[in-house]
């Protein structure tokens, strides 16, 4: 139950799915946590069970795409918490499956801004509260199409491959201040952007039956499954990792 205890966590996309879990978690194992989601109805919900439970949490609304309210949002967890310790880059959405050649700029532009443009600004922007903590854990959600390719949805894999990258570059830029960051590569996670996901291409359970049959393991994950890897990235049980990749995905990359 302690394996965060004193420290401050900010979480982007924190409202929904993989965000909510890695707040849950994070918060039971003594975390004080920020949410940071533009969907306030969701957010202000999960911040008050939080707080129901007995736990350290702030809802602010945020959208990640937007550097002017991410520098705001850190800055008023910072100021509330008196520090920050820990950022989750987990917002992200999954943007049109058109192919290519189909897709408009502003159908690409958008998830670029949320996905990667995103994990920028609030990298920026923490960067100075971490240092000022004396180290730090960031932790950037990418995907397994982060590392292998897929035949749908061109933007949204480009943007988790620039994650990718993006948080290898900054492992190496902040080692010397004892800031660690590492990539998340979750499988398919039943959560609601794979749920509307599948609905838009047609029958839902069929389609999560089929989805799930691409893991070896036979079924999707849960959000769970995810925030427990997020908790340890976040430890300091891990405090010799940085740099690298953590594939939690039933063993669909082990092909």
């Amino acid at each position: 139950m302690d394996r965060l205890k004193n420290k401050v966590a900010v979480i982007t996309g924190g409202a929904v799915g993989i965000g909510r879990a890695c707040a849950l978690q994070m918060a039971q194992e003594g975390a004080s946590v920020a949410v940071l989601d533009t969907d306030e109805r969701e957010g202000t919900a999960v911040v008050a069970d939080l707080v129901d439970r007995g736990l350290q949490a702030l809802f602010i609304s945020c959208d990640v795409s937007s550097e002017k309210q991410v520098a705001a949002a850190i800055s008023e967890a910072a100021t509330y918490f008196g520090r920050i310790d820990i950022l989750v880059n987990n917002a992200g959405i999954a943007g049109s499956s058109k192919p290519t050649h189909e897709l408009t700029e502003a159908e690409w532009d958008r998830v670029q801004a949320v996905n990667v443009k995103g994990v920028f600004f609030c990298t920026k922007h923490v960067i100075p509260h971490l240092r000022a903590a004396g180290s730090g854990s960031i932790i950037n959600l990418s995907s397994i199409y982060g590392l292998v390719g897929g035949a749908d949805v061109p933007p949204y894999h480009a943007s988790k491959g620039a994650v990718r990258l993006m948080s290898k570059t900054d492992a190496l830029l902040y080692a010397p201040d004892r800031i660690r960051v590492n990539s998340v590569h979750p499988g398919y996670i039943w959560t609601p952007m794979v749920e509307g996901h599948l609905k838009s291409l047609g029958d839902l359970e069929a389609g999560r039956k089929a989805v799930g049959d691409l893991h070896p393991l036979g079924h999707m994950g849960e959000p769970d499954d995810i925030a427990w890897g997020v908790v340890y990235l976040a430890s300091d049980e891990s405090k010799f990792v940085t740099g690298t990749e953590l594939v939690i995905d039933g063993g669909y990359t082990a092909r």
